[in-house]
């Protein structure tokens, strides 16, 4: 902080001015104001010994958070004998930043009751502890950073159920279906009649989830839903999501093809994953997202892997491995076994296939009894492909329909 401080002030604002965004002197406190004041009516009665102390007494009150008054400006020096003492010194760009964030405080609050002026020993309002240099901002810094209330957009993200549909869902139906017509001509080059609204229906809309609301589980509930990315009054976005409990899982985005310069498919991602956290705080076992299958040798796909952490499941063991271990087998083959362990097998794997639950004529039946029944032989040898791809537990929980 320097001692010039009505100059640097009076800079700053013509800066801010510059920038269009408006600011009153009005607000400032009367503290602060009388401060800008008394400056002026002292700054020639005092002798250059006294302005050195006059600024290192400076620098601890505003250090405290306190008002001071005690702010002293020297006459002009003459030529040749040194720095114009009467002129702010040059100042860098976060010195600036920081007194326009200071000024943007006082002028947001009205009553002109800041803590960190009127409050001795509680600057903390006004003056946050100071961040490490170089130091990378959050997501939600970066997601959720608020906007002045003149700003020339607003976004809005509503999130909506979509089975059953809600009441909210229902009223944009119709706007959401238009926004994922033309993201379909545009982007995948379907023609004009294509997809119909029921086809959209069934694709995006309907879910065989149950929707549930447990009381410690998230406020929206579990189940599938539609996130609607909204600028300006209309929708722009819609991910299709489905929120469980462990879990948040994107299903699909699509979007206006006017604004795929916003590079909306990268703002969804981060913000699905921004929600996932805010979900995590309430029920804490919610703590994956998930972006679906992961394809390295097609480009639409394996945008997936520029998001880290993230993990692939092995298709073998069915464990997670880092992507940066899985990334160089696959380089070499499109299909691998990212589990180094030669031994390691699936812990899950079907060991007891005649406990398999079969749905046969209105009958729930294991299929050791259902494969008396049977005399095809094709028929084994599918219903114990379905056994090793869901393993012995889901097996016998799931019902596999026969006819």
């Amino acid at each position: 902080m320097d001692s010039t401080m009505d100059d640097a002030v009076a800079g700053d604002f013509a800066l801010i001015n510059k920038l269009d965004i408006q600011c009153d002197l009005k607000t400032l406190s009367d503290d602060v104001k009388e401060s800008l004041e008394s400056e002026g009516k002292n700054s020639k009665k005092e002798e250059p010994q006294e302005l050195l102390q006059s600024q290192d007494f400076v620098g601890e009150k505003l250090g405290s958070g306190e008002p001071s008054h005690s702010v002293k400006v020297h006459t002009v020096p003459k030529p040749g004998k040194g720095a114009d003492l009467s002129k702010p010194p040059c100042r860098k760009a976060k010195e600036i930043r920081k007194e326009r964030k200071r000024l943007k405080l006082m002028q947001q609050n009205p009553a002109g009751e800041l803590e960190g002026f009127q409050a001795q020993g509680h600057p903390s309002s006004l003056f946050p502890p100071k961040a490490k240099s170089n130091q990378p901002k959050s997501l939600e810094d970066l997601i959720f950073e608020s906007l002045p209330e003149n700003a020339s957009h607003k976004l809005e993200v509503r999130v909506v159920r979509s089975s059953p549909p809600s009441s909210q869902f229902k009223a944009t139906l119709l706007e959401s279906y238009q926004v994922y017509k033309r993201y379909q001509m545009v982007i995948h080059k379907n023609p004009p009649d294509m997809p119909t609204e029921s086809q959209f229906t069934r694709f995006l809309c309907s879910s065989p989830l149950e929707a549930e609301t447990p009381p410690n589980g998230p406020d929206c509930g579990y189940g599938s839903f539609h996130q609607q990315y909204w600028l300006d009054g209309k929708i722009i976005a819609v991910g299709v999501i489905d929120i469980l409990p462990n879990c948040v899982s994107s299903v699909y985005l699509y979007y206006d093809p006017d604004y795929s310069f916003l590079s909306l498919g990268v703002y969804s991602a981060l913000r699905e994953i921004a929600f996932t956290r805010q979900l995590h705080e309430k029920t804490s076992q919610l703590s994956y997202y998930y972006m679906g299958f992961y394809i390295h040798s097609c480009p639409k796909m394996k945008y997936k892997g520029q998001y880290r952490p993230s993990d692939l499941l092995c298709p073998e063991t069915y464990v997670w491995v880092p992507i940066e271990q899985c990334l160089p087998s696959l380089e070499n083959s499109k299909y691998c076994r990212f589990n180094q362990d030669p031994e390691a097998v699936d812990e899950d794997r079907s060991t007891e296939p005649d406990r398999l639950q079969v749905f046969h004529k209105r009958a729930i039946m294991p299929y050791g009894v259902y494969k008396k029944q049977q005399k095809d032989p094709s028929e084994e040898a599918a219903v114990l492909q379905y056994a090793s791809l869901v393993g012995q537990k889901c097996s016998e929980r799931m019902l596999l329909f026969r006819n």
